[in-house]
């Protein structure tokens, strides 16, 4: 037993290692010292893994290892992986109110809690440990083949909530934190530039008149003309619309804007590149004659299949370089609270894992999920990744917390280490 618990570790070690060494190739590589991937290289890295890279690689994949039969057997994971988000977000807004983040941290901390990193982490595990001669889920090619199917489905999905569930959910909070506040201090120095301006006018007995009255919407339309003749370069209309700005009731000016990005939801967002690669993917794996005419030895398409097996290839060590290279400004430190970032850890690291054994456990009792240990091992280890790196991408789009950011990045990776090798190892203990 003792013998079966340590080749099951050092199974679990390696892949985990494998990630550590190319992360920490990826921190030197944009250290000061050698800044070979600089900012504006990130950035252009980024792109290509974004727009090529990711896409080729799940859509290859997808083709290749996913029919219409094993689609509807895998029908609890996509349930899975949203269950994974809910209860993160939950307990991201209990430890938000528990710590009393601050406004600008709150999109921050439920980002890091509920979205974890579903594709990259996995992609890179599974294929390690069906390599391992300690494997216990079996031939390595079986394994593989399956393995690859499982985290490529994973990466799927988990890039189509996170672009579309936990995007909305950092922009509503970034916006209440930030454009709010925006709209209030706007309204309230144009209000206050332009009462200078009639104070400027004193000899006028009509600008008196309008300092000391307020302007509403039952101002008739002869007072807004006395407006307009009074103040020079057509400053009325800014007048006029800072005090109605200012005399709205606060409640309303958050609601509304809150409202509307519920229901304008960024379609661009939802059909970014990975989903539509997701697409383009289960679309020729579940069509018979589509993946007869793409995939295998003999396919009459075949070359489109291979040079997009290619691209995809080069996805996992750009991409986790890329956590290296996006760590280097969380080593040079900010002002992000330590209560925060431990807060976080316990979440993603001890209680999301916690929770995500009984939720599995109680769906293999009821038999909703069929009898497959690599399969309940990818589901159980969806629960213990570390946080979605897209999620520094939300952050800057929004602008709140980008340093902050990369301190919960370096941090939930470093730990990760530890973290990702010990509940990997209970888990295929679990499922064995």
């Amino acid at each position: 037993m003792a013998m079966q618990l340590v080749k099951i570790f050092i199974t679990a070690l390696m892949p985990v290692l494998k990630v550590l060494l190319v992360t920490a190739i990826g921190v030197f590589l944009a250290w000061d010292r050698f800044n070979i991937l600089r900012e504006t290289a990130r950035k252009n890295m980024n792109t290509a893994v974004y727009f090529v890279f990711t896409p080729a690689l799940v859509g290859s994949i997808l083709a290749k290892a996913i029919t219409f039969r094993s689609l509807v057997m895998l029908w609890f994971m996509p349930l899975n992986i949203i269950v994974t988000f809910i209860v993160g977000t939950a307990l991201g807004w209990l430890l938000m109110k528990i710590t009393k983040a601050p406004r600008d941290m709150q999109g921050l901390v439920l980002g890091c809690c509920a979205a974890g990193n579903v594709g990259n982490i996995p992609l890179i595990i599974v294929p390690t440990v069906c390599k391992e001669s300690s494997s216990p889920f079996g031939a390595v090619d079986v394994c593989n083949k399956k393995g690859l199917a499982y985290a490529s489905l994973s990466m799927a999905i988990g890039n189509i909530y996170i672009w579309s569930f936990m995007y909305n959910i950092v922009r509503v909070y970034s916006c209440k934190s930030s454009n709010v506040n925006k709209v209030d201090d706007s309204a309230a120095n144009s209000a206050a530039s332009i009462e200078a301006d009639l104070e400027n006018h004193s000899e006028s007995s009509i600008g008196k008149q309008f300092i000391a009255e307020d302007i509403s919407e039952t101002n008739d339309r002869v007072t807004q003309l006395e407006i307009e003749r009074t103040l020079p370069n057509g400053r009325a209309k800014e007048y006029l619309h800072a005090s109605k700005v200012l005399q709205v009731p606060k409640q309303t000016q958050i609601m509304k804007p809150l409202k509307t990005l519920v229901e304008k939801l960024n379609l661009k967002v939802l059909l970014a590149p990975p989903t539509i690669g997701t697409i383009v993917g289960l679309t020729i794996g579940v069509v018979s004659p589509f993946q007869k005419l793409f995939v295998g030895d003999n396919a009459p398409l075949r070359v489109v299949e291979d040079s997009a097996s290619l691209l995809g290839d080069a996805c996992i060590p750009a991409a986790t370089l890329l956590v290296g290279a996006n760590l280097i400004k969380g080593l040079k430190g900010s002002e992000m609270k330590l209560p925060l970032v431990a807060g976080i850890i316990v979440v993603r690291y001890i209680a999301l894992p916690l929770l995500g054994v009984g939720i599995i456990k109680g769906a293999i009792h009821v038999g909703i999920i069929h009898h497959d240990p690599l399969y309940q091992f990818v589901l159980l280890l969806q629960y213990a990744v570390p946080p979605a790196i897209s999620i520094s991408t939300i952050t800057q789009l929004f602008g709140a917390g980008e340093t902050e950011c990369s301190i919960v990045m370096l941090a939930t990776y470093v730990c990760a280490t530890v973290s990702l090798t010990l509940w990997s190892t209970f888990f295929m203990w679990l499922v064995l």
